[in-house]
């Protein structure tokens, strides 16, 4: 454990124009709670997690906690270990446009289709019109993932996705969902939200947001392309254990291609809090303003998730690749917040949930060595493709005795038998379970989350 306080990490960039906050006399957090340290060694020693950053942010400053290695010969997680954070891009993103609103390049109420090149333009559906700000808040109408991303590697699946692809899919795509009716968490979207972003600098997306958000912040291992610095502190990402292949994310790059470590998502967080002012400040604070509440329980913002909390609003996002899974939030109430970083397809987002609303349940994850033995004859009538919504399905594959889940656009996962006809994953706390009709598997049943979602097989 190492606490590090705001005004120390200061001195390592005197020449940027921020200050420390003072001691507000908020919530302490500097130590993990025992039933959350036993966790994360249970999660370790079990081969769930190889490694794992936490940064815990309070008034007082930061203490980093670091768990296991970047692989099993490798280092041992450190503060500037560095993890792919995935959809936690979203947030930076959501700040860019909140900086460019603020410097009247852009404003929230602004046609989608002002941006576009000539000749590309985007249905709606009703009356209204796809606004910058239904990009930013998952209203727009477009789906999680565009219809003609076909991956030749999908083990690394957005690399060859192009320019031209995603502008054929929006002259294409006819939408099934009034703009703004509803909540519906779309990557496509937050990519093109970061792709206009830039282009309106007339930058790259990494270039927009090293000089509006990590150079002013200090943040030198926030990145999308590794320096050499960043490479050689890289924890390579696992999935059930073995090292899987980074993620490359030219086009939507907006939507999940930022890499960083522990140190300096905490001076991120920490500047969030306002531990750190700087002239960005102003633009985060509009990133948390409040849009809608249509995502079930949450409140969305300008690329964060609200969630309410027994001492005060979860502000958050998490973020997965193929092989590691983020999770970042803050309270605002108490001034604790919290980096959790780790080089595994297993999340961890109860963990980050329970530091900062310890009403919040940690989740009881299972080993792969816990599983029944399912003879193979049976295992072969459950694969096949199940639709669990019109732009979501899951594919269910076999190796030998192992089954896979695989959803749109996600990397493939091992199942796990309880019973012949239940599985879990170790990944999340979920699991499935497959139905049969006169003795044919017909459908299965995703539980997640306290929610049931059954699939038809179509294949």
């Amino acid at each position: 454990m190492k606490r590090i306080g705001i005004t120390g990490l200061l001195l390592l960039v005197s020449l940027l124009t921020m200050h420390c906050q003072p001691n507000t006399g908020k919530k302490r957090l500097d130590s993990l709670p025992p039933a959350v340290l036993e966790t994360i060694e249970k999660r370790v020693a079990d081969g769930i997690t190889p490694g794992m950053a936490i940064a815990l942010i309070d008034s007082a400053g930061t203490t980093f906690h670091h768990f296991g290695k970047t692989t099993a010969d490798g280092s041992p997680v450190d503060d500037y270990t560095i993890f792919e954070i995935g959809s936690i891009s979203k947030v930076f993103t959501g700040i860019l446009l909140a900086q460019q609103v603020l410097d009247g390049d852009v404003k929230l109420e602004d046609e989608v289709n002002r941006f576009l090149p000539e000749g590309v333009t985007a249905a709606k559906k009703g009356q209204a019109e796809i606004t910058i700000g239904h990009l930013a808040d998952h209203t727009s109408g477009f789906p999680r993932m565009p219809d003609n991303f076909t991956p030749a590697n999908p083990n690394n699946p957005f690399a060859d996705y192009t320019e031209d692809q995603m502008y054929a899919f929006i002259s294409g795509y006819e939408p099934t969902r009034e703009v703004g009716a509803a909540y519906e968490y779309s990557n496509f979207a937050q990519g093109l939200l970061g792709h206009i972003l830039a282009q309106n600098k007339d930058m790259s997306y990494e270039d927009l947001m090293v000089r509006v958000i990590a150079d002013p912040l200090g943040m030198e291992d926030t990145r999308i392309r590794l320096t050499d610095r960043m490479q050689q502190h890289l924890a390579l990402g696992h999935s059930a254990g073995v090292v899987v292949e980074n993620w490359d994310i030219p086009t939507l790059a907006g939507a999940g291609a930022i890499r960083s470590s522990a140190a300096d998502m905490a001076r991120f967080i920490a500047a969030n809090l306002g531990y750190i002012d700087s002239e960005l400040s102003a633009a985060m604070e509009l990133s948390h303003k409040v849009r809608h509440r249509k995502a079930g329980e949450m409140n969305v913002g300008l690329g964060w998730h609200i969630k309410e909390g027994k001492e005060g609003d979860v502000i958050w996002h998490n973020g997965g690749t193929g092989g590691y899974r983020t999770f970042v939030g803050f309270v605002k109430e108490t001034g604790v917040g919290v980096v959790l970083l780790t080089n595994s397809s297993t999340g961890s987002d109860d963990i980050g949930f329970h530091l900062l609303d310890p009403g919040s349940e940690l989740a009881e994850l299972k080993s792969g060595n816990q599983a029944v033995e399912v003879a193979e004859s049976t295992l072969d009538e459950y694969v096949g493709v199940y639709e669990l919504a019109p732009d979501f399905s899951i594919t269910i594959s076999r190796e030998g005795t192992q089954l896979y889940l695989q959803a749109t656009a996600q990397p493939r996962l091992e199942l796990y038998a309880e019973s012949d006809s239940l599985f879990y994953l170790t990944v999340v706390e979920a699991k499935v379970s497959f139905e049969r009709k006169n003795g044919v598997v017909e459908s299965l049943t995703l539980f997640q989350g306290g929610r049931e979602t059954p699939g038809k097989k179509v294949e």
